[in-house]
């Protein structure tokens, strides 16, 4: 089997080859280019699983490439890292179609886990699920503190999406994104109450918090929901679980492009970044998102 490929876009030849060397060591078969403009005549070339991009760069632009990659190769995810003073740019990028981003001064913490993410929920966008849902109407899954079927789970919603046809290979991807992070917040800050204040702190404290959780009472007896509810021209995601909830307006304000160079808070951003509408319930611990199809 082929190794897995990601291109690494980047004007600066320091920040691509500190990216690559990430990703590298992470076991992907890295290729490099130096601009938008030449990107794009590589992606036509050699087909890459993933496309991480700066957005600033001369001759073609990060936003540019997003746009022409979506119009051209619209199952290739593209990652953006982002720096201080592109936040508005990133906004745009992950409106025209990006799949998700990670700030330049977190590539080290946070690159590799993001690109291998994402390329899992790009691989499953073209999965034909084994549930009908037009006939089915309403479909439900439930996991608890370990998440080896997360995957599973979102392929699964992926491929009804794909059947129903609400929106472009592209648009699917996104919705498995956000679908991702619904229930990864469900589990790990919902049922198994981690701060995502220790993500800020940096190191193993929040990944070490998590594996102990996993085995303790009342934590591991905790079970996650995901519903999906599908209509011809819609589909909606309940995502709820059993911790004690929260107050959602202690949340980073999504809207404030500020926010988007923190640690916490990315998963919110990219849910009402790639969803129509979101809400939360009054206790916090439950997430409705509506997916709709765009009018022709």
């Amino acid at each position: 089997m082929s190794a897995t490929t990601v291109l690494v876009v980047d004007d600066s030849p320091i920040d691509r080859r500190l990216a690559g060397a990430l990703l590298s060591k992470r076991g992907y078969a890295v290729t490099y280019a130096s601009d938008g403009k030449d990107a794009l005549g590589k992606i036509r070339a050699t087909r890459p699983d993933a496309v991480v991009t700066d957005l600033m760069m001369p001759e073609m632009t990060g936003l540019e490439l997003v746009e022409a990659v979506r119009k051209e190769h619209p199952s290739v995810p593209v990652i953006l890292m982002t720096a201080h003073g592109s936040e508005e740019t990133a906004i745009n990028a992950l409106r025209m179609g990006a799949s998700s981003y990670v700030p330049k001064r977190r590539l080290s913490a946070d690159l590799a886990d993001t690109v291998a993410a994402v390329i899992e929920i790009a691989q499953d966008v073209g999965r034909i699920s084994s549930v009908d849902p037009l006939e089915a109407e309403r479909v439900e899954f439930e996991l608890g503190p370990d998440m080896s079927r997360l995957g599973d789970i979102v392929g699964q919603l992926e491929g009804q999406l794909v059947q129903i046809g609400i929106c472009d290979e592209t648009g699917v991807l996104q919705v498995g994104v956000a679908l991702r992070e619904a229930i990864v917040n469900a589990v790990v800050h919902g049922n198994l109450e981690v701060s995502s204040a220790l993500l800020e702190q940096g190191g193993s404290a929040f990944s070490d918090a998590i594996e102990g959780r996993k085995k303790a009472q009342p934590y591991a007896s905790r079970r996650a929901r995901v519903v999906a509810k599908y209509l011809p021209n819609q589909v909606e995601y309940v995502v709820s679980d059993d911790g004690p909830g929260f107050d959602p307006s202690t949340l980073p304000d999504p809207t404030d492009i500020s926010n988007l160079e923190r640690a916490s808070g990315r998963g919110l951003m990219l849910i009402r970044m790639f969803m129509d509408e979101v809400v939360f319930n009054d206790r916090g611990n439950e997430i409705r998102m509506i997916k709709r199809k765009p009018v022709a």
